[in-house]
C-alpha cells in the first residue's frame, strides 16, 4: 500500500483553506527510516502525465526524466518538479547503519490503519521485541515485528520506541519515532531525521452566512467550509445543518439555503451549527456554533416631556424625551410638531433620543416622535402642549402730557398692555360727575404672512418610487385666507387655500423623476413669502438585473477566465451584486454609483453549470434568470492500441486499432494514420474512444498513429509501429497437403468408377468387351471413355489477399486418356492424376509436357511465400 508523504501547502485565505497545486510525492516502500543498502522507488504523482519531472536532492537538480518514478538509495530531503508547477513539499529518507529500526508510516489519518515495524538488520536474529509508547512500556510483540492500530485517532500520538534482544543476551534499541495526529497547517515537517506527523482527514468546519447580518425573514446561505487533505481528496463528505439542536438540513454541497425567523421582544437570536463527516461515519467534526445578529425593528417609541405638564409659558425651556424599548441599532430618531420635523438624531447605544426648546406663543400644538432602523418607521403617542404668553409691561400714559399739572385739572391716565392691535375700541371722558363712554370704534389690524415652513412626510425613511408622500405648508403667522403654492424645480404642482389659516397640503405619488428641490409659497395679499427649498431623494428598487458570461472564445474553455456581468437595468445606487454557481455563492460586489459589476472568475471542469446574480440596494433582493454555461475540456492525447488475433501479426489478419483520449468534451473526433497517410475517421459522440479495424496486407507494416480533436486543437498519440509477417511455410505446409490428399481422393473415385463399369455385362450378349457387331467407328469416337468423371476441377485460392508474383505456384493436374475401349481396359486407362510442386522456379518452366489425346484439369494454388521452418502461431 503506497502512503502519501508529501502533502499540498494549505494556505488560509479569508477564513477557509484553499489548496496551492502542487505534485505529491509517494515512498514504495511506505517508510522514511530504510537499511542502508536497500532501495527506495519516489513516485511524483501530478493530475495528468507530464513531458518532463526534475528530480532534486537538497538544493541540487538530481536528475530530469520522462517518468514519474525514481529509485534512491541515499540519504536527504527529495523533491520533485513537474512542467508549470512549483516544487513539491520535501520528502526526507535515512537510509541508516544501525542494528534495529522502527518503521511507521510517513502520514496517517484519523480513522485509518496504523502499522509500526520493529525491524532487525538482515543477519541478526532477536528472540524478543518490545514496544514503547512515551517510555512506557506499550507492548511485548515477541518473535512478532509489527504492531497494527485498526483506526488511529489522537490517543495514539506519542513517541515511540522499540527494543530487541538476541538469544545469549545482546540488547538493541532503535531510535524514537514521534506520531502526531493534527491540522496539517499545524503539523511541523521539522521532527528530525525520524519526527512523523500523521494529519487529520480534514480540519473542523467553519459555518459561513451570506449575508453575515439578515434581516428577519430573509434568505440566507448556510456554507460549511472545511477542507479535506490533497491525498484523501476522493473521500466524500457529508453535511449537515442545524439551528439550536433543530435539523435544518443536509446533502453533499456543503451549502443550505433558508431563511432567518423573527425574533420576539429581548429573546436571543437562535445559534447556528454544521456537521462534515464521512459516509461510514467513522471521522465526524462539528462547527462551532454561530449567532447571527439579526436586526430587530424597534418598538413604538415613548415621548415624555420635562416639565411633565401639558402646560408651558413662553420664554421657558421644555425637554421632549423619546426611547424605543426593544430594537436593533443604531436608531434614527425625530421630533415633530404638528407635523413639521424640529429635530433628527441617531442613537447607536442604549440611550434615550433628547431635545431641547426655548418655548414661544407658536409652540402650542401637538407634539410625536418616530424611531426607525431601517425595519420601519413607527410612531408615538401625541402629546399636547399649551403655551400660556404672560402679558407684556404695561405702557402709563398722561394726558395732557406733561411733567407739571395745576390743581384742579383733570389728568387721564392710561394703562395699556400691548399685544395685539386688533379689536374693538372706545374711549371715556370724566369731569368728576361721571364718565361718559364713546361708541366703540373696530380695527382690524391685518397682519402679513410670514415665511412658510415646508415639510415633506413618507411612509418611509426612504421615499421609494409608488409611494404617496404629503408636502405641508404653513405659514406661523399671517391673516387669513391664506393662498399656498407647491413648486418642484421652479415648476408650479398645485396651490390650495387655508381660509381659516393654519397650513395646507399636496399629496403628491412618486416616481424616479421627482427627485429634486421643493418649496412653497404663502400669500395672504401682502406679498408672497417663499419657504426654503427641501431636497427630496426617490429610491428606485431595483429591477430583475440582468447575467452575462463573457468568454474569451466561442466555447468556454478549462482555463478561461469568464467575466460574469450583472446589471439592474434601473435602481438607485448603491446597488450590491451577489454572483451564484448552484446557488453557493461565489462573491459579490458594490456598484456605489449604480450600473452593473463584474466578477472575473477561472474556469475548470467543475464550473460547468447554471449561473444566476442578485441585486440589491436595500429594497427587496432581486434575482436573474439563470444561465447555463458548459465548460469544454480540450482533448488530451490519445494513446492507440492495435489488437491483432494472434501474437504475431500475419497477411490476411483483421486488425483493430483503437484510439482513445482520457479526458476531452465530446464529441471528440478520431482519425488513423498509416506512415502519417490518413486511413480513415469516426466520431465519438458522447466521449471515450473508437476503432478502427483493418485487413492486413504485405505493405501495411509500418508506423501508426492516430489523432484526437474536439475542436480546441488536435491531439496526435505516439507512433506505434506494426510489422506484418507473410505466409510462412507453417501455414503453406498444411495446405500443400491438403490440395494433394483431395485430388488423390478424387483420382481414387475415378479409378472405382472406371473398374464397375468395365465389369457390367453389356446389353447385348452382356460381353465384358466391346461388341464386334459394332461398327468400328464406334471404337474411334471422340468422347472422354469415362463420361461420370467430371469435366473440370476447380480449387479457389488459399488466401485471395495473397499476391501470387510474390510466391511460388503449385500445379495439379488430371489427365484423362482417350482411345478405344479395350485399349482403355487393357492399358487400365483411368484417369493419370500427377502433382508437380515446383520449387522456386517460374510456374511455366515447371509445366510437365502433357499427351495431347488427354484433357488436363488443373487448379492453380498460390503459396505466399518459400517454405521456410517457422514457430506455428498461438
Amino acid at each position: 500500500m503506497l502512503l502519501w508523504v508529501s502533502v499540498l501547502v494549505l494556505a488560509p485565505i479569508s477564513g477557509q483553506f484553499a489548496p496551492v497545486s502542487k505534485p505529491v510525492i509517494s515512498l514504495q516502500p511506505p517508510w522514511t527510516v530504510i537499511f542502508e543498502g536497500q532501495a527506495v522507488t519516489l513516485t511524483c504523482h501530478v493530475a495528468e502525465d507530464k513531458k518532463w519531472y526534475r528530480w532534486y536532492l537538497g538544493t541540487k537538480i538530481l536528475r530530469e526524466i520522462p517518468s514519474n518514478t525514481l529509485q534512491v538509495q541515499d540519504s536527504g530531503e527529495y523533491k520533485c518538479e513537474i512542467q508549470g508547477s512549483p516544487q513539491s513539499d520535501g520528502v526526507s529518507l535515512t537510509f541508516s547503519p544501525a542494528e534495529l529500526i522502527l518503521q511507521a508510516p510517513s502520514s496517517v489519518f484519523e480513522g485509518d490503519s496504523l502499522t509500526l515495524t520493529c525491524q532487525e538488520k538482515p543477519g541478526l536474529s532477536l528472540k524478543t521485541r518490545t514496544l514503547y509508547k512515551n517510555d512506557n512500556k506499550l507492548i511485548d510483540l515477541g518473535k512478532k515485528s509489527s504492531f497494527h492500530i485498526n483506526h488511529a485517532g489522537l490517543k495514539d500520538n506519542g513517541e515511540y520506541r522499540c527494543f530487541g534482544s538476541e538469544t545469549h543476551g545482546r540488547a538493541f534499541s532503535s531510535d524514537a519515532v514521534r506520531i502526531q495526529i493534527q491540522e496539517l497547517l499545524q503539523a511541523s515537517l521539522l521532527w528530525g531525521l525520524l519526527g512523523f506527523f500523521s494529519p487529520e482527514l480534514f480540519p473542523r468546519p467553519i459555518l459561513r452566512a451570506n449575508p453575515s447580518s439578515p434581516n428577519p425573514g430573509e434568505p440566507v446561505i448556510l456554507t460549511c467550509e472545511t477542507q479535506l487533505a490533497p491525498q484523501k481528496s476522493d473521500v466524500r463528505l457529508w453535511f449537515q445543518f442545524f439551528r439550536d439542536y433543530r435539523h435544518l438540513g443536509s446533502g453533499w454541497k456543503g451549502s443550505l439555503r433558508t431563511s432567518i425567523p423573527s425574533v420576539v421582544g429581548n429573546e436571543d437570536p437562535s445559534h447556528y451549527w454544521c456537521e462534515a463527516k464521512t459516509v461510514s461515519s467513522r471521522v465526524r467534526k462539528s462547527s462551532q456554533k454561530l449567532q447571527l445578529p439579526v436586526r430587530i425593528p424597534v418598538s413604538p417609541p415613548l415621548l415624555t416631556l420635562s416639565p411633565p405638564s401639558t402646560q408651558a409659558v413662553e420664554g421657558h425651556w421644555l425637554t421632549l424625551s423619546c426611547e424605543a424599548k426593544t430594537g436593533s441599532y443604531p436608531i434614527e430618531y425625530q421630533f415633530l410638531h404638528e407635523e413639521v420635523v424640529l429635530r433628527k438624531t441617531k442613537v447607536t447605544f442604549r440611550e434615550t433620543a433628547t431635545f431641547q426648546l426655548y418655548l414661544k406663543a407658536e409652540h402650542s400644538g401637538t407634539y410625536f416622535c418616530t424611531a426607525d432602523n431601517g425595519l420601519g418607521i413607527r410612531r408615538s403617542q401625541p402629546v399636547s402642549l399649551s403655551v400660556t404668553v404672560p402679558v407684556s409691561r404695561p405702557v402709563l400714559t398722561l394726558s395732557p402730557p406733561g411733567p407739571r399739572a395745576v390743581e384742579g385739572d383733570r389728568l387721564m391716565l392710561s394703562c395699556q398692555a400691548q399685544r395685539e392691535h386688533s379689536g374693538t375700541y372706545f374711549c371715556t371722558a370724566d369731569n368728576g360727575f361721571g364718565p361718559q363712554r364713546s361708541d366703540p370704534k373696530s380695527l382690524s389690524v391685518t397682519v402679513p404672512a410670514s415665511r412658510p415652513v415646508l415639510t415633506l412626510r413618507a411612509p418611509r425613511t426612504r421615499a421609494v418610487v409608488g409611494d404617496m408622500v404629503e408636502l405641508r405648508c404653513e405659514a406661523q403667522r399671517g391673516s387669513p385666507p391664506i393662498l399656498y403654492r407647491f413648486y418642484h424645480e421652479d415648476v408650479i404642482l398645485g396651490s390650495n387655500w387655508a381660509p381659516s389659516g393654519g397650513g395646507v397640503s399636496l399629496n403628491l405619488s412618486l416616481t424616479a423623476e421627482h427627485s429634486g428641490n421643493y418649496a412653497c409659497e404663502a400669500d395672504n395679499g401682502l406679498g408672497a413669502q417663499h419657504s426654503e427649498e427641501t431636497s427630496l431623494s426617490v429610491t428606485v428598487p431595483v429591477s430583475h438585473p440582468v447575467l452575462t458570461l463573457r468568454v474569451p472564445r466561442a466555447q468556454a474553455v478549462v482555463g478561461d477566465v469568464v467575466e460574469l456581468r450583472c446589471e439592474a437595468q434601473s435602481g438607485s445606487p448603491p446597488i450590491r451584486y451577489r454572483f451564484y454557481h448552484e446557488d453557493v455563492t461565489l462573491g459579490s460586489n458594490s456598484a456605489p454609483s449604480g450600473g452593473g459589476a463584474s466578477f472575473n472568475l477561472s474556469l475548470t471542469a467543475e464550473r460547468s453549470g447554471n449561473y444566476s446574480c442578485e441585486a440589491d440596494n436595500g429594497l427587496g433582493a432581486q434575482r436573474s434568470k439563470t444561465v447555463l454555461l458548459s465548460v469544454t475540456v480540450p482533448a488530451s492525447r490519445p494513446v492507440l492500441t492495435l489488437r491483432t488475433p494472434g501474437t504475431r501479426a500475419m497477411v490476411g489478419d483483421m486488425v483493430e486499432l483503437r484510439c482513445e483520449a482520457q479526458s476531452g468534451s465530446p464529441p471528440i473526433l478520431y482519425r488513423f494514420y498509416h506512415e502519417d497517410i490518413i486511413l480513415g475517421s469516426s466520431s465519438a459522440p458522447s466521449g471515450g474512444g473508437v476503432s478502427f479495424n483493418l485487413s492486413l496486407t504485405a505493405e501495411r507494416s509500418g508506423n501508426y498513429s492516430c489523432e484526437a480533436d474536439n475542436g480546441l486543437g488536435a491531439q496526435r498519440s505516439e507512433a506505434v509501429t506494426l510489422s506484418v509477417t507473410g505466409l510462412t511455410g507453417s501455414r503453406s505446409g498444411p495446405v500443400a497437403t491438403g490440395v494433394a490428399g483431395g485430388l488423390l481422393s478424387v483420382a481414387g473415385l475415378v479409378v472405382m468408377a472406371l473398374l464397375l463399369y468395365c465389369r457390367l455385362p453389356r446389353r447385348a450378349g452382356g460381353r465384358l468387351t466391346s461388341d464386334p457387331a459394332r461398327s468400328p467407328s464406334d471404337s474411334d469416337s471422340q468422347e472422354p471413355t469415362y463420361y461420370n468423371v467430371p469435366g473440370w476441377l476447380e480449387l479457389q485460392p488459399v488466401d485471395s489477399n495473397v499476391n501470387p508474383k510474390a510466391g511460388d505456384v503449385m500445379y495439379s493436374e488430371v489427365r484423362i486418356q482417350q482411345g478405344n475401349r479395350h485399349a482403355a481396359a487393357s492399358n487400365s486407362a483411368f484417369g493419370l492424376l500427377r502433382t508437380y510442386l515446383p520449387s522456386h522456379g517460374p510456374a511455366t518452366s515447371q509445366q510437365p509436357s502433357r499427351p495431347r489425346p488427354s484433357s488436363v484439369i488443373y487448379s492453380q494454388v498460390k503459396v505466399a511465400s518459400p517454405p521456410v521452418s517457422t514457430a506455428p502461431r498461438s
